[in-house]
């Protein structure tokens, strides 16, 4: 009876767009996967479509890449205009760093570096608005691989300022958009990976050497964690299978 409902009443997904060959969707992508919910993971720059709606999914995450917002790619303005499907859909949408910039950027705000031309790689302080705190706890440290951030754009909050170079870290537009320029998605095998494959950027203004990343992710990960827990719970929730004619004949 159980295998038969399994087969027919698939549980609802969720939409993961990636930048990279090799990118995965890190625990965040454990932890909607822990709720139920399955993951359809699309690459835009290697050729994978979009949806004209999320009717068939629960909700969408854009997650990070090396890449700008403000670069001229074709797959990075494809990414910027399909933004609009959730906005208007009102469906669960989370930007990761980049994705969360190219939300900015459908909205009208601005992406670019610091003034000083700082950078912030490795843990950063973070601190929560009086709209934040009201949707939950916030961590107060999280890891940051980024060399540009995003302006406020009108209609949205500022849930979680950055107590370095780039001020706006956590924002929200409409009931149910977020935007966070840190990374809860990271493991320490991605840890691993960006601390190797990107050990230059640790040699620009303003980055934490590697060491650093390492024993700060000991101090600093379990609160992580658990933000991760609470904001996903809010955000999107556990899933639930829809219900499907062929659960009765599966019984019968």
């Amino acid at each position: 009876m159980k295998y038969g409902f399994h087969l027919c009443a698939a549980s609802p997904r969720v939409l993961i767009v990636l930048h990279q060959e090799n990118s995965t969707p890190g625990r965040v992508g454990l932890e909607l996967q822990k709720r139920g919910f399955n993951l359809d993971i699309r690459k835009p720059r290697f050729g994978d479509s979009l949806p004209e709606t999320l009717d068939q999914h629960a909700g969408a995450v854009i997650f990070g890449g090396p890449m700008s917002a403000n670069d001229t790619d074709g797959f990075i303005h494809k990414e910027i205009d399909w933004i609009k499907v959730p906005l208007a859909e009102q469906k669960p949408f989370l930007g990761i760093c980049l994705g969360a910039q190219m939300m900015v950027r459908q909205l009208g705000g601005t992406v670019g570096p610091a003034r000083d031309g700082e950078v912030e790689i490795g843990y950063y302080g973070l601190k929560a608005t009086a709209a934040g705190r009201s949707v939950t706890d916030w961590p107060a440290k999280v890891y940051q691989w980024h060399r540009e951030g995003f302006s406020l754009p009108a209609g949205t909050e500022l849930l979680a300022k950055g107590t370095g170079a780039y001020p706006n870290q956590a924002i929200r537009h409409g009931p149910n958009a977020y935007g966070i320029q840190f990374h809860p998605e990271l493991t320490h095998s991605m840890m691993v990976r960006w601390t190797t494959t990107g050990a230059e950027r640790m040699k620009l203004p303003g980055a934490q050497q590697r060491r650093d990343h390492f024993a700060g992710r000991f101090i600093y990960d379990p609160a992580v964690k658990c933000w991760l827990d609470r904001f996903l719970n809010l955000w999107i929730g556990t899933a639930q299978a829809p219900a499907h004619p062929a659960r009765l004949n599966a019984a019968e």
